[in-house]
């Protein structure tokens, strides 16, 4: 069974998306999710998509950074868009209240606009939160009994916050910042506390290059998806080929692919 990158930004300047993905599938990375965070990535995302059928999916929303950008017709198009074949998820979407970008209330009405669509079209939720975790989590507490279910994409928390997210029935995505001396510790002692039923892989490339891997490259990227997990699983005394196959499992299953 081969890799499955559950989180790439792969519509970023920084990326030749063909030259990425070649070098991923020479990594046994065969899968990836496109996140899309910005209305005028969405059509980007479909493109690629029918270029790369095989090797991608994608999700079709709004980064909270985003929000104020966001018109009533945009609604309608994510809507339409999200019906599209390839479409896994809604997002990525949630709050972020570390740098507010976008103001807080218009972050929250957003987020829970996605949410309510997310319900009616049956499709997970992607999410992305910072220094805001009561208010997502109030949010979805009242949206996810009617959710098809969800990711916290790029998962930085504590145990406690683990433990929230799985109560809430959430998968959570691990990423290189569990590579991290300095900044990963919370994040490494959190991990022990996930069930692999419940653990999704990704890198969020180009960010968060893993710390561990030399030579350091400049961006990130789906190839480095496999030593990541090397890393993580001496963390958790799991074998790397057992990371593996849940991960890709665990994602499947969240997208509903096959």
């Amino acid at each position: 069974m081969p890799w499955f990158d559950a989180g790439v930004n792969l519509l970023d300047k920084r990326f030749d998306a063909d030259e990425v993905i070649q070098r991923a599938q020479e990594a046994g990375v065969e899968k990836l999710c496109v996140i899309t965070t910005h209305p005028q990535e969405w059509d980007a995302a479909v493109a690629l998509y029918k270029k790369y059928s095989e090797q991608c999916c994608f999700t079709i929303g709004v980064h909270p950074h985003n929000a104020k950008d966001v018109t009533e017709r945009d609604y309608d198009r994510l809507r339409e868009l999200a019906q599209h074949q390839g479409c896994v998820a809604i997002g990525e979407c949630g709050l972020d209240f570390n740098r507010n970008f976008s103001p807080q209330d218009v972050q929250l009405a957003v987020f829970e606009a996605q949410l309510d669509i997310a319900v009616s079209l049956n499709l997970p939720v992607y999410l992305h939160e910072r220094d805001a975790f009561s208010e997502q989590v109030s949010l979805l507490t009242r949206y996810m009994p009617r959710l098809k279910g969800g990711i916290a994409h790029c998962f930085t928390g504590t145990m406690d916050q683990v433990e929230a997210y799985l109560s809430l029935g959430l998968y959570i995505g691990i990423t290189g910042w569990v590579c991290d001396d300095k900044r990963g510790e919370d994040l490494r002692d959190a991990v022990k506390h996930i069930p692999l039923d419940r653990l999704i892989l990704e890198t969020d490339a180009p960010y968060l290059f893993p710390k561990t891997l030399r030579p350091r490259k400049r961006n990130n990227e789906p190839a480095y998806l496999p030593h990541i997990a090397q890393q993580l699983g001496e963390y958790l005394q799991v074998e790397t080929d057992k990371l593996r196959i849940s991960s890709y499992a665990n994602t499947c299953e969240l997208f509903s692919l096959n």
